[in-house]
């Protein structure tokens, strides 16, 4: 019979690149060789990863092997479809290419390019643990009545003592045991038996007495999967699973898609840049603790005029973008980066693919501020604590089933139904999926509900597709570790995004109320113009836009003049400036700068005294140390920027000036923090790929290699590092790590053997003549493994405490943790031993001719 390590050597070369792309796991780090690999790959942190990915029919495929024990993919077809079934047989496919199954066929040094159609499945060791203790509903480890297996291990018809056990309907309790049967057959197949006297109970006992119920713990009764089977027909499952229909969620043009998800995008990039715009300026501190405070977010929420959800979302999105850093300074705040003026400096679909690329891979979980962690503790914004491992795969997962729908807008409830289907065993919770969908409208990959062409763009392929595949496959929910091969396709990502845009527009129709409309979306120098000069009362189709003396005022102290402001809006408006706009810019500039600030440590002057009186004993001035040396004069104690900002802050309208009296503009002050970790452009992040062709190469030669250095082949006899001759130990792998140091044997009085006693071994047990040990630790593991599958008898030589080896037969029940759980058939015992304490593990061929007694 073929081992799960022999499958993996006889597979061809692409199907184990196939293994390696689809479960990344394996190849991170590189396994040193095929042994390796097998060892790795039915760990039960990898199984339990790969479980994860897998969609519901993979799961029937998988429950229907370990209740059949072995059955060709025609017979599992039949077991759950009733018929040979596409879907089932896809089912099969991605089960073999996951290795989540394994074909029992042909030699384990034969290389085998395709799997014939005979051939027996079985579920990878360790699996069947991790599926539900009764798969498909059955009750697998309790024994009833004996079916006639067909020629693939499948059961096909009962045997003459389970048909004439089945009550009839004209027995006195034929009616009611019946019902009895109907109600356990597709499970649960547990049920409490009724009090004895009534009809119920003694229906339950008939069956009981014919074996056809087993007795359990308690009142419990169990029904056997070979009675069950024969009641559903030979059917492990009613039908094969099949995917939510989303094609009643509401549609959506393509246009309105496109359109929609552009304005969205372009008021992220917007809000986003205003918000870098306000901290490079004024940077808010960090917390003890590592985050941001609520009143600092509350104030970006004031400035970005939205809720406090929103712009949680968009702080979060600028640190995931590489924008916003936490400064080293003293004291630490958070500082837009240096790679903030390369992005500005893109247009406005390329700095829209950096935030949406950044968003679909960052763990960062915005929707998250606010809440309370598991210590009752508020979580803020920016904290440490916010990144979660699954983020980017439950952001793949969601779109990718949105991208099976093209054009349509599901709810959360419809999403989270399909990723039901597609990742049962980690389905996210509803407010998550609902959040994500939140997040994905907020940026613009989303448009009216649905997934937007440039969100499809940027969407990287499933686990195991082909670059360039349309996205929609199966994805691993949270919990599923794995990148996608290939990268989001910028380019096509900012096109698509352009085409959603509305075209830039240079007018500006000022009205007589000192308001402007601009009809469209404004060009960058007319936005430009209006963040410097105007008020933006409302955006939509057009954007409305008011003069006010601070806004001109902003203008005049970025170093505009009156006639240079006047020039720039004459040139995008139509027609003349109304009279009024130029009066209001005319007198503010009239204002603007009657009150000079130089340096003296800094001083204050104005032709006016009246401007200055008062200044120096406002007690809201007092830490500028204001001291007035003549009628028109003050000197200060704090710097000349500081008092300008000081008497700006309080309504006054002060300018800079040089020592020979020329005006001087001051530039407010810009702080940039160092991105931590590698510097990179604002280009879509890539999944890092691996050559897994190469690496099966490589895997290959170590394995042939390996293989003709030991004196004993892997298939049958190993060791594990750490239990020598002496007893000495050495380092495992990760998979045998030491988690305990002792041996114990369920109340065997012949423990002391292992303990002090002598060294013993077993004349008649096979010895090999290859030297003990071997190499590579792994190899031991695998055979432990198998036979822990197959329920086979292995050699195990345990080193005791003191150093003394003693040879012992077992039947190895689970290898996990670093601990081997074997049941010794000598002794009628169980062992639960450390992996390092283990010397060597020979397979036990052929116990027939064994004398017992004489072991």
């Amino acid at each position: 019979m073929s081992t799960f390590t022999g499958f993996l050597r006889s597979s061809s070369d692409e199907r184990l690149g196939a293994l390696l792309a689809r479960r990344p796991d394996l190849a991170s780090p590189s396994p040193g060789n095929l042994t390796s690999l097998a060892v790795r790959a039915t760990g039960r942190a990898s199984l339990e990863r790969a479980l994860a990915s897998v969609d519901a029919v993979v799961l029937q495929v998988l429950e229907a092997a370990v209740v059949l024990d072995g059955a060709t993919s025609a017979a599992l077809q039949d077991a759950i479809a009733g018929r040979r079934d596409a879907e089932v047989a896809r089912a099969v496919d991605d089960a073999l290419t996951l290795a989540l199954l394994y074909a029992d066929q042909g030699p384990d040094d034969e290389r085998t390019e395709s799997l014939s159609a005979d051939a027996v499945l079985r579920v990878a060791p360790g699996l069947a643990d991790l599926l539900d203790a009764h798969p498909a509903g059955l009750a697998v480890e309790v024994s009833g009545p004996a079916a006639r297996s067909g020629p693939a291990g499948t059961p096909t018809s009962p045997t003459t003592s389970l048909t004439s056990a089945l009550p009839d309907d004209d027995e006195p309790l034929g009616a009611p045991a019946r019902a009895v049967l109907d109600a356990l057959a597709w499970g649960p197949p547990v049920g409490l038996a009724p009090a004895p006297g009534t009809t119920a109970g003694d229906a339950v006992a008939l069956l009981v007495a014919r074996g056809l119920l087993v007795r359990g713990s308690g009142r419990h009764v169990l029904l056997p999967a070979s009675v069950a089977l024969e009641l559903r027909g030979w059917r492990t499952h009613r039908a094969v699973a099949t995917p939510p229909d989303l094609s009643d969620a509401p549609s959506r043009r393509p246009e309105t898609v496109a359109a929609e998800s552009a304005s969205a995008g372009e008021r992220c990039v917007r809000l986003v840049a205003r918000l870098l715009r306000e901290w490079e300026h004024e940077p808010p501190g960090v917390l003890r603790s590592g985050g941001l405070a609520v009143r600092e977010l509350r104030r970006a929420a004031q400035l970005l005029e939205v809720e406090e959800g929103e712009a949680a979302f968009v702080v979060e999105l600028a640190f995931a973008a590489g924008l916003l850093a936490q400064d080293d300074d003293e004291p630490a705040a958070f500082v837009p980066t240096a790679d903030v003026d390369a992005w500005t400096a893109l247009d406005l679909p390329a700095r829209w693919v950096a935030l949406a690329s950044a968003w679909l891979v960052t763990a960062r979980t915005p929707w998250l501020v606010g809440s309370r962690d598991e210590r009752g503790n508020l979580i803020a914004a920016l904290d440490p604590e916010l990144s979660r491992p699954w983020a980017p795969r439950l952001r793949a997962a969601v779109l990718r089933v949105l991208a099976r729908v093209p054009g349509t807008a599901p709810s959360a409830q419809d999403v989270l139904d399909a990723l039901g289907w597609a990742t049962p065993r980690s389905v996210p919770p509803l407010a998550a999926v609902q959040s994500v969908l939140t997040e994905a409208a907020r940026v613009g990959v989303l448009g009216a509900g649905a997934l937007s062409e440039a969100g499809r763009a940027l969407l990287p392929p499933a686990p195991g597709s082909a670059p360039g595949s349309t996205p929609g496959a199966p994805d691993a929910g949270p919990g599923a570790p794995g990148t996608a091969p290939g990268a989001p396709d910028a380019a096509s990502a900012a096109e698509a995004f352009a085409t959603g845009l509305a075209p830039e527009v240079g007018d500006l129709l000022l009205q007589g109320d000192l308001t402007g409309i601009v009809p469209g979306r404004p060009s960058p120098a007319l936005e430009a113009l209006i963040e410097r000069a105007a008020a933006v009362e409302s955006r939509g189709g057009a954007i409305t836009v008011r003069f006010t003396p601070d806004s001109v005022r902003r203008a005049l102290d970025d170093g505009l003049t009156a006639d240079e402001l006047l020039d720039r809006l004459a040139a995008f408006a139509r027609g003349s400036v109304p009279q009024g706009l130029e009066y209001l810019v005319r007198d503010a500039a009239r204002r603007h700068g009657r009150l000079r600030a130089g340096a003296a440590s800094s001083y204050l002057r104005a032709d006016d005294p009246a401007l200055l009186a008062g200044l120096a004993d406002d007690p809201r001035l007092a830490d500028l140390g204001l001291l007035q040396l003549a009628p028109t004069v003050l000197a200060a104690q704090a710097s000349t920027h500081e008092v300008v900002e000081a008497l700006r802050a309080h309504g006054l309208a002060p300018v800079a000036e040089t020592p020979d009296g020329q005006v001087l503009h001051l530039e407010r002050t810009v702080r940039r923090a160092r991105r931590r970790g590698s510097r990179r452009a604002f280009t879509p992040v890539a999944s890092r790929t691996v050559d897994t062709l190469a690496l099966v190469r490589r895997l290959r030669s170590s394995d042939e290699r390996g293989t003709s250095d030991a004196g004993t082949t892997p298939a049958t006899g190993a060791s594990v590092p750490g239990a020598g001759p002496a007893g000495t130990t050495s380092s495992t792998t990760s998979d045998a790590a030491s988690s305990g140091s002792t041996v114990s044997d369920a109340g065997t009085p012949d423990d002391s053997n292992l303990r002090t006693g002598p060294t013993t071994h077993d004349t008649r047990a096979p010895r090999s003549s290859a030297p003990a040990g071997t190499a590579d630790p792994v190899d031991a593991l695998a055979l432990l493994r198998e036979a822990a599958a197959e329920r086979a008898n292995v050699w195990v030589e345990l080193v005791g405490p003191t150093g003394r080896p003693e040879r012992r037969l077992l039947r190895p029940l689970r290898v996990e943790g670093g601990r081997l759980r074997a049941a010794d058939p000598v002794r009628e015992s169980e062992l639960t031993v450390a992996v390092h304490r283990i010397g060597t593990v020979e397979r036990a061929d052929d116990l027939a001719g064994t004398d017992q007694e004489d072991m």
